[in-house]
């Protein structure tokens, strides 16, 4: 029998809005993600909205370029979803203050 001590996973902090995490996406395996839920949504539930980064750029009006370590990424609103926050396994960073109020104010209004 599995010891739980080892197998259970830690829930993150709570996650906030413009928190870069790198979360479980299966079946693809893990990738970076960009949390674009309010944070009052996130510190009640135990779910956030994210949209995965890629490091493939395209221009596309559903993707938005941010820097995440020093690296250029691109923010794939056309694959958002809803995840659980025990799938976010490790918080990475946070997006760029401008280009990260750009895509939420595209989302949100």
């Amino acid at each position: 029998m599995a010891n739980p001590a080892t197998t259970s996973r830690a829930i993150p902090a709570t996650p906030r809005q413009g928190d870069i995490y790198l979360a479980d996406l299966a079946p693809s395996g893990r990738q970076p993600v960009l949390v674009v839920s309010p944070d009052e949504m996130n510190r009640v539930l135990k779910t956030v909205i994210v949209a995965p980064l890629t490091s493939t750029n395209r221009d596309w009006p559903t993707r938005c370029l941010v820097s995440v370590r020093d690296r250029p990424r691109s923010v794939a609103l056309d694959q958002i979803r809803c995840l659980s926050v025990e799938r976010l396994a490790r918080r990475m960073g946070q997006a760029d203050p401008a280009p990260a109020r750009r895509i939420l104010q595209a989302m949100f209004g």
